[in-house]
């Protein structure tokens, strides 16, 4: 079959042996795969990835000289199962899938793993039990979204956001925007969105976004207006004497009373919900450096190269760090029905189709922002360069 093999840096279509699905795998015929920002990233870092993912012990992540079928986004058709499998869904349904799947003893990430290729290609293997029908009436090129969706779903869960919370989502390439589609779907009122692309500025209106600045010339961090965020140290201990002197004021032991108020919530600092999106070196510090005291910062961005950040800074200010990646079966099942149901519209984002021979054109056309946000390969295209879309109905 043809798919479209990573050696190096280099993309090259080439005819690869059919995929043969063993015990308790799925075969597909793959309809629609969309290119993540990771694999662009893993095209020029994939050796700095492996040596993560190593560490944290899965030692099977694509390295460079290695020849490697990539596409973890995708959407098709089942052709074929393979042994002991329950073959519940009938053959030629349409299904999504989990990018993991088992191989002997060992576990490998489709698509990121010389060892379970992806879905640049004419057909992929797939884990049974990671596989989920998608919901009639739901088209291959919506479908085809869910997996980064639920990167969106599952950084939202994470972050433990409220409806009132102020979100600030810095950088609106697909994960961001997901982010902001997620967090409205979920009823968030507030939600500030970042960046530099104007093009990038405008699709995050289209998935809802509230406010919408360039950084340029606009602080996220003030653009939702005074909502009491303490900004300063001195500024935060003043407001801790103010509090004193009226608890000392009080008939009631001042203990007493804090305790009852933390218990009711009124004693935590007001702060928004940060979410990192962007994934180049000096991010995470500009946040730190510029974002409100007590800030919870969840990083959504992968940097693939080593970066800088000042501790004592973020110790001063208590940021609150967490850092998240993938999803659960539930979080993927989840997105893929709401997704179905309407509650998400992801269609926006995706800005261009190529065939395989198009995908070494698609990934340098992804680097310019004002062009492309998420393009579609579709094995049966012909195109060689990214087409439009039509816009979403």
């Amino acid at each position: 079959m043809r798919a479209v093999v990573c050696h190096g840096t280099k993309l090259a279509v080439v005819e690869v042996p059919a995929p043969r699905p063993g015990k308790g795998h799925v075969l597909l015929d793959v309809e629609s795969c969309g290119i993540c920002g990771s694999d662009l990233h893993a095209r020029h870092h994939a050796d700095q990835q492996a040596d993560a993912l190593a560490e944290a012990g899965y030692d099977g992540a694509m390295r460079s000289d290695q020849r490697v079928v990539m596409g973890h986004e995708f959407v098709g058709r089942v052709a074929a199962y393979g042994p002991e499998c329950a073959g519940k869904v009938p053959i030629g349904t349409l299904v999504v899938a989990m990018p993991v799947v088992r191989a002997g003893k060992d576990v490998h990430a489709i698509g990121i793993s010389a060892s379970a290729p992806g879905a640049y290609a004419e057909q992929v293997v797939v884990e049974e039990a990671m596989m989920f029908p998608v919901p009639e009436g739901l088209a291959p090129e919506a479908a085809v979204l869910t997996e980064p969706m639920a990167i969106g779903y599952h950084a939202v869960q994470r972050a433990e956001v409220a409806k009132g919370d102020v979100t600030i989502v810095i950088g609106c390439g697909p994960v961001g925007l997901a982010i902001i589609g997620v967090l409205k779907a979920q009823g968030v009122r507030t939600v500030v969105a970042s960046d530099l692309s104007d093009r990038r500025r405008q699709l995050a209106a289209t998935f809802g976004a509230d406010v919408v600045v360039d950084p340029r010339e606009t602080s996220p961090y003030q653009a939702a207006g005074d909502r009491g965020f303490v900004t300063s140290i001195p500024a935060k201990v003043q407001m801790g004497i103010g509090a004193m002197r009226k608890l000392r004021a009080s008939p009631l032991p001042w203990h007493t009373v804090w305790r009852v108020l933390d218990k009711l919530g009124k004693t935590a600092s007001q702060r928004p919900v940060i979410f990192e999106c962007v994934g180049v070196p000096g991010m995470l510090e500009e946040i730190i450096t510029n974002a409100p005291l007590s800030s919870r910062v969840v990083v959504a961005g992968v940097c693939m190269t080593p970066d800088t950040i000042r501790p004592v800074l973020a110790i001063n200010k208590e940021i609150d760090l967490r850092f998240v990646v993938g999803y659960t079966p539930l979080e993927f099942r989840d997105t893929l029905h709401m997704i179905a149901g309407g509650t998400l519209d992801p269609r926006p984002m995706v800005t261009g189709t190529v065939g395989l021979d198009g995908v070494a054109n698609a990934f340098d056309a992804l680097t310019d922002p004002e062009s492309h946000a998420k393009i579609l390969i579709d094995p049966r295209s012909a195109a060689t360069a990214p087409e439009p879309v039509p816009a979403a109905r």
